[in-house]
């Protein structure tokens, strides 16, 4: 059975009087600001909209329990909860619509992300953490829908954690983890896998995480016949309605125009959450979108009559003001008198927004304008620059692009001259781009003391009798220091707990730890991801294991979309350090022996993408990492867990440097780059064109994000004057990502005296077996004979044709 709401303890009628009206004047202030938001874009002012009318009240409900410490995981129509718990004013508001860049402004994203994506900021201007048990707290929204539930999932575990773990420094994370994380979805939303995955989680896990469905019975222009089995979310949830053990939800059903139920119900969720740590689901429904889903269209187009007059009845707003003045808080007089007031606020808080975002603009331009006028006196094509400047001051409301366009196609009616009044312009424009640039470009990594190329290498150290061991020996005992070390680390992921990983890396662990530290999940990979990513938000260091790289798409949007981007999308006011484990390359079949590492390269800018070679090198990325404020995936080699290594006498003190290459082997002939298991048949390779007086020198990348910061390679290919990349990715993948990395940013073609070359996997996926590894990805062989083609071609007469 689904439970029904509560009554609320009784207060003085005029305190909840005071309450009510203020409620009143925070919903008609958000409706007001989405009615205006929406002809700010049809006048083209803003881009584009999408507003939380028709939700107002539920969010208000919300916030009336949202505590100092919480956190929330919502969608791009929570205006309201945010103006309720004061981090989101009118001017703050259109600010966003605007794209205003500057972080005062607009807090939220600073102008990198649409109006409705909310944010609060997590840190100090230095980057370390603010005191978040200080502050309500809103993780950075994203567009993709529910692909803020994952994330959702990690924010409310890590009040579990919290709670349940001793040593951890809290101060400024949690109050014995009596936090909750809040989430909120369109019913439409729930359609998708993550809402799925993550609800099955939290059940599982028993986090408190409290889950508001808002329903309006559309998702865009299509109904919920089509959504959703039965049309209706808590129907067919109902079997995760909690047991006499309590395991499962609490599911609570409420209509989302009745202000009384819906705080009843909102406290109610509030006290079962934060006591009990279970999991609650709030489906909120008979809901409006008085404006239909978005700018780009209107409702009216899929809405008949009777909807929309079900609608215009139904809509919250009206259904609480009729509420009010039923039950003698206010006259129709005075909310009428306040309905005028606020639409005052809200047209002057639009202007104040505009002014702060283009007078800026149009200030630059007056400092512009002398430039381009001493431009055209100084050129012999006068008339095109003044034409120029003709078309840019008939622009009432410039943006930075039109003064830069005009400024740099002045410059184009200049070429061949010297003066003055060139380099001036010249200087104007670069000065002008430098300062624009990093208003949308920064933030893509972390640029605190503590980010992850600051922390310096320390090398692995070795007794003088120290033992060759199977290299899984050398993760486990590291990882043991480091857990030992660092009670705010744990790590989780499939078959990572009872039995210590399937290759044996966490051996002994969970039973040293705990299991919560050392945890199994179950199958589920987005969700994994968002677990890290979530508990990583909020102060813990969580290492996400992934089983096989190949399963890491699974959890690829929320690592491209979320992860990669919350430095960038908050402008360095939230961070997310987690560090994502796999295992991969070369072993066997199409779904265990990928190295899709291109598609990484482009999706995860952002996340740092690391591939050691060896155990030793990844225990050191480990290390490193854990000393950072930044987000990375690190992958092992499969097939290198039982090959023997050293066993080094510094666990947890090691560093592998990020961006940092390794000559292995130096030679004069041919420069040759590779990295992961594939180096270890480059080095075969290359001690087998020895034999034949072919000296290659070999180099591990070991980093592909970043890549060779101190520019070593350019050094090598400088002396050998040749180069090939060996890869086992597919042909155009991480291959290409390198030779321009080498080519281009290092300039290595002015040293090139044969053509740069790239030895890769078939364009299939590698097949299974010994032989499907050979016939699918570079062999030594494959890479003996392009090195001995390349220097057949510079020398034929030295080294005569292979065949």
């Amino acid at each position: 059975m689904q439970s029904e709401t509560q009554s609320k303890e009784s207060i003085s009628f005029e305190d909840f009087k005071t309450q009510v009206l203020e409620d009143y004047k925070i919903a008609v202030t958000s409706r007001e600001c989405s009615l205006l938001g929406r002809r700010e874009v049809l006048t083209g002012k803003a881009k584009f909209g999408i507003f939380g009318d028709g939700k107002e009240i539920p969010q208000l409900a919300m916030a009336k329990v949202f505590k100092n410490g919480d956190f929330r995981s919502g969608y791009y129509r929570d205006q309201t909860f945010m103006m309720a718990i004061g981090e989101l004013n009118i001017e703050q508001f259109f600010a966003g619509l605007y794209g205003n860049t500057n972080i005062e402004d607009e807090p939220m994203s600073a102008g990198r992300q649409m109006g409705g994506h909310f944010a609060t900021h997590s840190l100090e201007v230095d980057g370390s953490w603010k005191n978040l048990m200080q502050q309500k707290n809103s993780s950075a929204d994203i567009s993709p829908t529910a692909g803020q539930m994952p994330r959702l999932l990690g924010l409310a575990q890590a009040s579990k954690i919290y709670r349940n773990v001793e040593g951890i420094d809290a101060e400024k994370f949690s109050d014995n983890g009596n936090e909750i994380a809040w989430g909120t979805i369109g019913n439409a939303s729930t359609s998708e896998g993550h809402f799925w995955e993550t609800i099955n989680a939290a059940g599982v896990l028993q986090v408190p995480m409290v889950m508001s469905v808002w329903d309006d019975e559309y998702g865009i222009s299509v109904h919920a016949k089509h959504q959703t089995t039965k049309e209706n979310i808590s129907e067919i949830l109902k079997g995760f309605q909690r047991d006499e053990e309590k395991k499962g939800y609490e599911i609570i059903v409420v209509n989302g125009w009745n202000y009384v139920a819906l705080v009843e119900a909102y406290d109610r969720a509030s006290k079962i959450a934060r006591t009990t740590h279970s999991p609650v689901l709030i489906h909120v429904n008979e809901l409006t979108q008085p404006q239909g889903h978005s700018t780009s269209g209107s409702h009216e187009r899929y809405k008949d009559e009777d909807r929309l007059a079900w609608e215009r009845e139904f809509d919250c707003n009206v259904k609480f003001k009729e509420w009010v003045l039923e039950n003698n808080f206010s006259t129709e007089e005075e909310l009428d008198n306040i309905d005028k007031d606020i639409k005052k606020q809200v047209r002057d808080g639009k202007k104040a927004a505009w002014t702060a975002y283009s007078q800026p603009v149009k200030d630059k331009f007056s400092d512009l304008l002398p430039f381009l006028e001493n431009a055209a006196s100084h050129s012999e094509n006068k008339d095109a620059i003044e034409s120029l400047i003709k078309e840019l001051s008939e622009i009432k409301d410039p943006l930075k692009k039109d003064l830069l366009v005009v400024a740099r196609k002045s410059l184009r009616y200049m070429i061949g001259l010297e003066n003055t009044a060139k380099s001036d312009l010249i200087e104007w424009i670069e000065t002008y781009t430098s300062t624009s640039q990093p208003e949308y470009s920064s933030h893509l990594y972390s640029d605190s003391a503590n980010n992850a190329l600051s922390i310096q290498e320390v090398e692995a150290t070795y007794d003088e009798d120290a033992k060759d061991v199977d290299a899984r020996i050398i993760l486990r005992d590291n990882f043991d220091k480091i857990f030992a070390n660092k009670p705010e680390t744990l790590i989780f992921g499939e078959d990572s707990g009872a039995i210590g990983d399937v290759n044996q890396g966490l051996e002994g662990l969970q039973e040293k730890y705990g299991e919560l530290r050392v945890a199994d999940v179950g199958i589920r990979e987005a969700t994994i991801l968002g677990q890290g990513l979530g508990m990583a938000m909020r102060g813990l260091r969580p290492i996400a294991e992934i089983q096989y790289l190949d399963y890491i798409l699974y959890a690829l949007q929320i690592m491209s979309d979320d992860l990669a981007t919350v430095q960038y999308r908050t402008k360095g006011k939230q961070k997310a350090p987690l560090i994502v484990r796999t295992r991969g390359h070369r072993l066997e079949g199409i779904w265990h022996s990928g190295s899709p590492m291109g598609a990484l390269v482009h999706l995860l800018r952002g996340i740092h993408v690391l591939v050691p070679r060896n155990m030793t090198k990844a225990a050191g990325f480990y290390n490193t990492l854990l000393e950072a404020d930044e987000p990375a995936l690190v992958v092992e080699c499969l097939n290198g867990y039982r090959l023997k290594e050293k066993l080094p006498n510094n666990f947890g003190e090691f560093r592998t440097p990020l961006g940092v290459v390794e000559t292995i082997k130096e030679g004069k002939d041919i420069t040759l780059v590779s990295y992961g298991s594939t180096l270890r048949l480059v080095e075969e390779a290359a001690k087998e064109l020895e034999l034949v007086g072919i000296n290659a020198e070999v180099i591990d990348v070991q980093s592909l994000l970043p890549f060779d910061l101190n520019k070593d390679i350019v050094k090598s290919v400088a002396k050998t004057n040749r180069l090939l990349v060996i890869d086992e990715d597919v042909p155009g993948g991480a291959s290409a990502y390198i030779m321009q990395e080498i080519l281009e940013n290092q300039n290595a073609y002015i040293h090139l005296d044969s053509k740069p070359q790239t030895l890769t996997a078939k364009e299939h996926r590698p097949a299974y077996g010994t032989d499907g590894d050979y016939f699918s990805k570079p062999s030594t062989e494959d890479i003996y004979e392009k090195v001995y083609e390349i220097m057949n071609e510079a020398n034929p007469s030295k080294f005569p044709k292979l065949r």
